[in-house]
């Protein structure tokens, strides 16, 4: 388990997750933290799955920028015990997995991941901090492979 406090929110009506593994990633994260350039901040983080149209609503209201995409995260404050907040859609990621032949799950947990290293630091506005960001996802795939994790999500019809 994280060590951290984890609030885990599914507000996609389609989406199906596995919440102890979830938590099982975010403390797989934490405990590597020197390898993420300290690691997200401490304090109760909060991971959001949404649909296409929630967090373009979020993006708009809080970026000016009302378009879909795939990650937006919120910075929190450590003092008031708050690490920040992930907010990830569900729909982006499936939609890539198709277009791409990407397993969805694998697709929505680099999502995940995408949001803790922001929170550690990281962007990906300029191409010579974008690839270092490909690369910190990268190591952090490798150590979910190694820990043999992989959390499973699905879309289920309605």
């Amino acid at each position: 388990m994280s060590a951290r406090p984890l609030a885990i929110a599914n507000r996609h009506p389609r989406l199906r997750l596995d919440r102890r593994a979830l938590t099982a990633v975010i403390a797989l994260l934490d405990a590597n933290a020197p390898r993420f350039l300290g690691g997200c901040p401490p304090g109760e983080l909060s991971l959001v799955f949404l649909t296409d149209p929630a967090l373009a609503r979020l993006h708009a209201d809080f970026l000016a920028d009302p378009t879909t995409t795939d990650v937006i995260t919120f910075e929190g404050d450590p003092a008031l015990g708050s690490a920040g907040e992930i907010c990830v859609s569900a729909d982006t990621a499936g939609a890539y997995a198709r277009r791409h032949g990407r397993d969805f799950s694998a697709e929505l947990t680099l999502y995940v991941i995408h949001g803790w290293l922001h929170l550690a630091g990281y962007d990906d506005l300029r191409p010579a901090r974008k690839r270092r960001m490909r690369a910190a996802e990268a190591r952090a795939v490798r150590l979910l492979a190694a820990a043999r994790l992989a959390p499973r999500f699905r879309l289920v019809r309605r």
